[in-house]
């Protein structure tokens, strides 16, 4: 990911998250590459201090992850659907395919079909 702007005039709301997705890719980078490091070294103190650094990158991730989570709202609907399940994952994924695929189609009408809101209940 770039530290190039694609658009202009962005929000500062926007900026921000595209400084937050930056550092995303570059913390899962850096764990890439000191699990690699950590994987060929020969020498066993540091294999370990590869992947203690590793880890900390993992945390530094898992911060910014959760940065996001509290920002943009789909995050936090697609980590809660995918995030600490079982099973397979693509199941997961055909599930909720399932589920949002017309089970409950909106009215002919127009409608909500949420009934009548004004007080009273009339028409």
């Amino acid at each position: 990911m770039s530290t190039v702007y694609h658009e202009s005039g962005l929000s500062p709301e926007a900026e921000n998250i595209h400084r937050a997705l930056a550092s995303l890719c570059e913390e899962l980078e850096a764990v890439d590459w000191y699990n690699q490091r950590a994987d060929v070294a020969s020498d066993n103190e540091l294999k370990k201090i590869l992947i203690h650094n590793r880890n900390e990158e993992i945390e530094h991730a898992a911060m910014v992850l959760e940065w996001l989570r509290r920002q943009i709202p789909e995050f936090e609907t697609e980590l809660r659907t995918y995030l600490f399940q079982s099973g397979s994952i693509t199941e997961i994924e055909e599930g909720e395919q399932e589920e949002g695929s017309g089970s409950n189609p909106p009215p002919a009408s127009g409608s909500l079909g949420i009934g009548n809101l004004k007080q009273g209940g009339s028409k």
